[in-house]
Parts: C-alpha cells; structure tokens; sequence
C-alpha cells in the first residue's frame, strides 16, 4: 500500500522528533501548515504547556507574507513570556516558502534558534 503525503510527513516530523525537544530554557517552536492558514506554537516538552500561540487566520496578503506576520507575533508573544531563543520545529516540512517566510519573520521579531 503506497504512503499518502500526508503519512510521509507525519513519518518525517516522527524522526525529526527525535532530535529536536523544548526544554524550559529553550522551548519548542512548532509549526503547523494547513492549505488555508498556517499555526505555530512555543511549547516547553517537559511539562507539556504551550507557553505562546499564533496564526494566520484574520491577516491578510499573499501567504507567504501571512507567515512571516505570524513569525513576527509569535516572537513578540513569546518575549511577553519571557523567551528569547527557541528550538525549531519545521513540522516534517520541507524549509520553503511558507515555514521559511514563518522563520525568517520570528527571527527579525528577535527570536534566536
């Protein structure tokens, strides 16, 4: 039986996984890409909270300018936290367009990783 897209991702982000783990000092930034918005996370694994959250729905623009908005507010949110740097979580996707712009914006908001 052939692997959907979707399968092939989720066995990607498994492996990915493995290696990249939040800790309190520096959490876990995780993203998530649906077809209409795109989610991303600030969480610290050990004791399973999501510290900050943010996303695209309600902006608006092109998506790749709707991700690196959100990049942007995710790293003011997550500096109202209390958190300068982060591990990053591409979510098993490739780094383009999208995740790319999402990372770029966190790191001009002054998010390190």
């Amino acid at each position: 039986m052939k692997r959907t897209k979707d399968q092939s991702r989720k066995r990607i982000h498994m492996r990915v996984r493995k290696k990249v783990n939040g800790t309190p000092e520096r959490p876990r930034l995780s993203v998530y890409r649906s077809n209409k918005a795109i989610y991303c996370q600030v969480i610290n694994d050990l004791d399973g909270h999501t510290l900050a959250s943010a996303s695209s729905l309600g902006l608006t623009g092109t998506n790749t300018a709707q991700a690196t908005e959100v990049g942007k507010l995710i790293a003011e949110r997550a500096k109202t936290a209390g958190i300068q740097a982060v591990v990053f979580d591409r979510g098993g996707y490739l780094y383009h367009g999208r995740v790319k712009a999402l990372a770029e914006g966190a790191r001009e908001g002054g998010l390190q990783f």
